[in-house]
């Protein structure tokens, strides 16, 4: 069983002030119709975990899961997406860009790419945005199952390529997927794992070399 199976729906937010106090979290970005839902519910085995439409834009809070080993997953909303009041993009923009900036919880993120159409302007953007935090990221290259055995390997293989400058900077990881044929389930949820398990160490030995400094002279 993969770690993001029976996952639960725990909470939605729509300001920064109302975010759960969870003890890490991982987070799904991309543009809007990038396959971002339809890879949460393949992942999660469940068909309607997040909603699916083929109207862009439909997430527009921030939605948390609550993941078996006690983590969350964190489904944000999409980028990109133009025909929405500006008020509403506005506001997507800020919430967005906070909590990728300053949740001390997330731990890594997922970064959904539709494999036809990789690294746009706003994936870009996107990967230097993040970098500044340090953190880890994993890129699935969504719908892989639009494009031939020999289109893939290309794509990966350039992508991987272009993605080289930011390698230098962070963890970056890239992958394909596919929601349709269940394609690159297992490879997903070793990185996750990791990076929870990687999280929990770091937790552990800074708790014991707290407990093991000696007392203060006073």
């Amino acid at each position: 069983m993969t770690l993001f199976q029976n996952a639960k729906f725990y909470t939605t937010v729509n300001h920064l002030k109302d975010l759960p106090d969870t003890p890490a979290e991982i987070a799904f970005v991309g543009r809007s119709n990038a396959g971002k839902s339809s890879a949460i519910n393949t992942l999660t085995n469940h068909t309607r975990l997040a909603f699916v439409s083929k109207t862009p834009g439909r997430t527009q809070h921030i939605n948390f899961f609550e993941l078996p080993n006690g983590g969350f997953m964190v489904d944000l909303p999409g980028y990109g997406y133009a025909q929405v009041p500006e008020a509403i993009r506005t506001h997507w923009v800020k919430l967005l860009g906070d909590y990728l900036q300053t949740r001390r919880q997330l731990i890594g993120l997922i970064l959904i790419m539709d494999a036809r159409h990789p690294l746009k302007e706003l994936d870009v953007r996107m990967l230097d945005f993040f970098a500044l935090t340090g953190r880890p990221v994993h890129i699935l290259l969504s719908k892989a199952d639009k494009l031939s055995k020999n289109e893939q390997m290309k794509t990966l293989s350039a992508v991987k390529k272009a993605l080289k400058p930011f390698t230098e900077r962070q963890e970056v990881g890239v992958q394909l997927f596919s929601s349709l044929k269940k394609q690159g389930i297992e490879e997903v949820d070793a990185v996750v794992r990791q990076w929870f398990e990687s999280h929990t160490a770091a937790n552990t030995a800074a708790d014991d070399a707290a407990t093991s400094e000696p007392p203060q002279a006073t």
